[in-house]
């Protein structure tokens, strides 16, 4: 691999992003069902938690749960996937539950992940976002992200944003 692997643990002020458990399955599961597709199975959840680990291991990337550090619970994800994207310039992604947006939670997040992205020796990444996603659109902004291009795929519009890493 020409890059360094991700860590699989980052710390903030406020937050822990770490490898998927088992304990993750049920919030993951009722973050999954706030999008309004209805809730996964529980075998579903594990099959994608499997996924991702095998994913991070094949790739040195992670997509990661966020954990509130004073409270320790699971409020979302965050981290670098293959996506639309490709191994040697990956997208960043997150999902937090509605309960905690407004917080700084994701940008917080999304801010330990491009830094650790720069520790790969990675010197790009995209993002991908619904036109109507304006509270991603604001976290992407403030940490650099400057719109590419848009696309459609059988969901509709995809922005595309860009970001150089150091």
């Amino acid at each position: 691999m020409r890059y360094s692997p991700m860590p699989v643990q980052l710390d903030t002020v406020r937050l822990t992003l770490r490898q998927w458990t088992e304990s993750d399955i049920d919030a993951h599961r009722a973050l999954v069902a706030e999008r309004g597709g209805g809730m996964p199975s529980i075998e579903d959840n594990r099959r994608m938690i499997e996924d991702q680990r095998a994913a991070s291991a094949r790739t040195g990337i992670a997509l990661l749960p966020v954990i509130r550090r004073d409270v320790g619970d699971f409020i979302g994800y965050c981290g670098l996937t293959v996506g639309r994207a490709s191994v040697d310039e990956p997208e960043i992604a997150y999902e937090l539950f509605q309960r905690v947006h407004g917080q700084g939670y994701a940008t917080e997040a999304a801010s330990a992940v491009l830094e650790a992205a720069s520790a790969t020796g990675r010197t790009w990444l995209w993002s991908t976002v619904r036109p109507w996603n304006l509270p991603s659109f604001r976290v992407l902004e403030k940490l650099g992200f400057q719109r590419d291009h848009i696309s459609t795929d059988d969901s509709g519009e995809l922005v595309w944003l860009t970001r150089p890493l150091p």
